[in-house]
């Protein structure tokens, strides 16, 4: 691959803000793989647009143009149904799409019970659902510093669950068909995996890794077997199987 054009993945992070956790990738993906980090849109979208249209019609022009060879999209939590809304609004215009959608640390779309209607919900009933979840400490003395960033971790519940909630809906032009890499952590129970293969008309596998669900920071596991993934599926795109 060394006179090709290195294989593109664009990385799609668990929140805005989070871009710096692939900043160790390049040096584990290996050769022929060149790591492009995409930022979620954080706070601040237009009124009257919904969060899925907003990432949309920040992200997608990135890859409606020319593109110097294969690329593979990789979300990872959050970040996979961002993933995933790009590639089918691609397939939704009749443009060609990644290589291979690969997705980690993200369950099959739902909208937790639990959690209210994030664009109605006070800063108040926001802490208080979060705090009961584990997913922000109880309220202490870091109250401030979680209202400091409250306005961000707002933009990222209201992104989800706008994504969800497209995700769950049928695409009118059906399914697309990209090959899809389902990476989940040891012991993660296996719908996490069935329950994305309404997503694509193409095949589906499963890698697990060990750790914690957020193995993208620091450990060399994940970009090692996304750039064995890039590398693949560059090779399958770039040298079709000979018909007849």
């Amino acid at each position: 691959m060394s006179d090709e054009q290195p294989v593109r993945l664009h990385c799609f992070a668990h929140s805005a803000g989070s871009v710096p956790a692939f900043g160790h990738w390049a040096a584990h993906t290996g050769p022929g793989v060149e790591v492009v980090p995409v930022a979620l849109p954080g706070a601040g979208r237009r009124p009257g647009t919904s969060a899925h249209d907003a990432l949309l019609a920040d992200v997608l022009p990135l890859f409606t143009g020319p593109q110097p060879g294969p690329y593979v999209l990789y979300g990872h939590g959050l970040g996979a149904l961002a993933a995933l809304a790009v590639t089918r609004a691609l397939h939704e215009a009749a443009l060609p799409g990644p290589a291979l959608l690969a997705v980690g640390a993200c369950p099959p779309p739902r909208v937790p019970r639990e959690l209210p209607d994030v664009a109605a919900a006070t800063d108040a009933e926001l802490l208080h659902v979060l705090s009961a979840e584990g997913a922000v400490p109880p309220a202490s003395d870091e109250g401030i510093l979680l209202r400091a960033v409250l306005p961000l971790l707002r933009a990222d519940l209201e992104l989800a669950q706008s994504l969800q909630q497209a995700a769950r809906r049928p695409a009118p032009a059906g399914a697309p068909a990209t090959a899809l890499l389902v990476i989940t952590a040891a012991g993660s129970p296996p719908e996490l995996a069935d329950g994305r293969r309404q997503w694509t008309q193409g095949p589906v596998r499963t890698r697990t890794l060990p750790g914690r669900p957020f193995y993208v920071r620091g450990g060399r596991e994940l970009p090692r077997l996304l750039g064995r993934a890039c590398r693949v599926a560059a090779r399958l795109v770039r040298e079709p199987a000979p018909v007849g």
